[in-house]
């Protein structure tokens, strides 16, 4: 099916332009026009939210085992697919929930929620994302869980490096969603996601999956500190990857088998800059990977 446009003032508010458009399997998604990204473009936003974060971290679960307020880190909020998905999953349990979205604009998540009938997964949630769009932050309950969703604007690497983010709530749980490397190196280098390992707790196990499986993402995650591990498939990817700051709550951790092959990749080093390349591991990174606890 091709793509269904929605109204031009909706695509020109403030300079950024999406587009409503059909997938292949029926489902409805929102299409950046000025990055010619689709997101969730396979098999739609509910079920890959679903594969990549909720079924792959068993969320329900942890979260209904979780002794005090469960701290989940949603990077990449744009039209809310994954952060709503997430709470409506967890609906109903006791365990508070609190989600921190991180993006640089709120106008993908404004035109979604004019097209929310189509795209089917705010319903039931229309006034909590009203709320958060005017105010920047919400409080609600569904059924007994208290939830607190607050929502951070700007260029998340600097926010990272900003004085308030070690004052963030440290996460159990971090749903990594933004554009590719070749379109966003700057939110896939060894700095980033080296800080991001810095601010969290190490008393706090905490997994980041992604829709990446590309060694140079992988070896980026261990140079940083991670332990990393294959992740689930999602329907557009035969694999993904999760990393966490404990192995425990890896199912799959990346052996020596997987380092050989990384040694012998012609795209392994991480971007160290936020210029997207393709290179081999240079000497010092193939050293440091061979020390990593994971592969001792």
């Amino acid at each position: 099916m091709g793509p269904f446009a929605p109204s031009w003032t909706a695509q020109m508010r403030s300079g950024f332009e999406y587009q409503l458009v059909q997938l292949a399997n029926g489902s409805f998604s929102v299409r950046s026009l000025a990055e010619a990204e689709t997101f969730h473009p396979v098999i739609g936003p509910v079920a890959e939210a679903k594969a990549l974060y909720v079924h792959q971290l068993d969320l329900p679960n942890r979260v209904a085992a979780h002794q005090g307020e469960f701290i989940l880190w949603d990077v990449g909020l744009g039209a809310a697919a994954n952060a709503l998905t997430v709470l409506r999953c967890c609906h109903g349990l006791a365990c508070p929930l609190r989600i921190l979205s991180f993006d640089h604009t709120l106008e993908a998540l404004r035109f979604a929620l004019e097209h929310a009938k189509a795209l089917g997964y705010f319903e039931g949630y229309e006034t909590a994302v009203t709320d958060l769009l005017r105010d920047g932050s919400v409080r609600f309950r569904q059924g007994n869980q208290e939830i607190h969703w607050s929502f951070h604007g700007g260029d998340f690497p600097t926010l990272l490096r900003s004085p308030d983010a070690p004052l963030w709530p440290k996460p159990h749980a971090i749903l990594f969603d933004a554009y590719s490397p070749a379109k966003n190196p700057e939110m896939w280098t060894q700095p980033l996601f080296q800080r991001i390992y810095q601010l969290l707790d190490a008393a706090h196990p905490c997994a980041l999956p992604t829709y990446s499986r590309s060694t140079l993402l992988r070896v980026s995650l261990l140079l940083a500190g991670f332990y990393v591990g294959a992740g689930h498939a999602t329907g557009e990817k035969e694999e993904t990857t999760v990393a966490s700051n404990s192995l425990s709550l890896l199912s799959e951790p990346l052996d020596r088998m997987w380092l050989a092959r990384a040694r012998r990749s012609t795209s392994a080093e991480p971007l160290w800059e936020p210029v997207y390349r393709q290179s081999p591991l240079s000497a010092p990174s193939w050293e440091k990977l061979q020390s990593h606890p994971q592969f001792q």
